[in-house]
């Protein structure tokens, strides 16, 4: 759920007017829902409001980047509503070992950094086939190391780790999904610097199709493709172009029974081809 880290200055603007009434707005709705999930969860007694997830992996995958190449934990808390439309939910994640390079912006000295991110994300499904989510990524890693004060509530664009994306998907068939995300207005580096100094939001769109290609017993086996594009500058968040493809590979996924234990594993084989890196990544679901 996370974005590498944009080695960039502190010297420009604040966070503009329009991502404050987005989070505002996304605060408002997220609060409705939730009260109004809480009163019909009074009347079912079998109903569970909140749930944790844990996850181990080898390293971690973000529509077509190596968030952190080293081995990492990721925690998830969540709210589900009784009819289990709405999920409001944190998601953090850390890696065991300093797995990230950054530079001091005073010294130029080389740092090793440990992963870290903590980020907000919420889902509504309108229906079994249609739902809509917004994700407010914090991925932190590197910021202090690098000479930085860290502001976790910014959204200052410059700093390089905090930005919100909202995404659509719409299963066409039970088997195929259709995912379409846009970073909003900008943020942790989605612009271009123009030739008088000033910043042009790439406002960075990112669309994807998965299959389930086969199925048997406990596994199945997907394939996905990805790519991002911008309509308004000459390069995105995700590409170095205003258009390309980033993200193609598979995933295979098969429950291991250990004992009276059975944990659900990912195989994800991911090749971006703009940055001609390949890499397979292992998921353990622990709970």
């Amino acid at each position: 759920m996370a974005l590498p880290i944009e080695q960039v200055s502190l010297t420009a603007v604040a966070s503009t007017r329009n991502n404050h009434i987005v989070r505002v707005c996304m605060l408002l709705f997220f609060t409705a829902h939730t009260m109004s999930a809480q009163n019909t969860a009074e009347q079912q007694e079998d109903y569970n409001a909140f749930s944790v997830g844990v996850h181990l992996k080898n390293m971690h995958l973000w529509h077509g980047f190596v968030v952190t190449p080293g081995p990492m934990i990721a925690t998830s808390l969540e709210f589900n509503s009784s009819d289990a439309k709405l999920t409001v939910g944190v998601w953090g994640g850390t890696s065991f070992g300093a797995s990230t390079d950054v530079t001091h912006k005073n010294t130029g000295e080389t740092i090793a950094a440990h992963y870290q991110e903590f980020s907000l994300y919420s889902k509504y499904r309108f229906s079994d086939t249609f739902f809509i989510e917004a994700v407010s990524h914090n991925n932190y890693t590197g910021v202090e190391e690098r000479g930085d004060v860290l502001h976790y509530w910014s959204y200052d664009k410059t700093q390089g780790y905090n930005f919100v994306d909202v995404g659509f998907g719409y299963l066409v068939t039970p088997n195929t999904l259709i995912y379409f995300a846009t970073i909003i207005n900008g943020g942790a580096g989605d612009y271009e610097v123009q030739t008088d100094g000033s910043l042009k939001n790439s406002w960075t769109h990112y669309a994807e199709v998965s299959r389930k290609v086969w199925e048997k017993s406990d596994a199945s086996l997907s394939l996905f493709a990805g790519g991002a594009w911008s309509f308004v500058t000459d390069k995105t968040f995700y590409t170095e172009s205003a258009a390309n493809f980033i993200n193609v590979g598979a995933t295979y996924h098969k429950d291991i029974k250990l004992a009276t234990y059975t944990v659900p594993i990912g195989v994800t084989a991911m090749w971006n081809p703009e940055k001609e890196k390949t890499v397979l990544q292992l998921d353990l679901t622990l709970f």
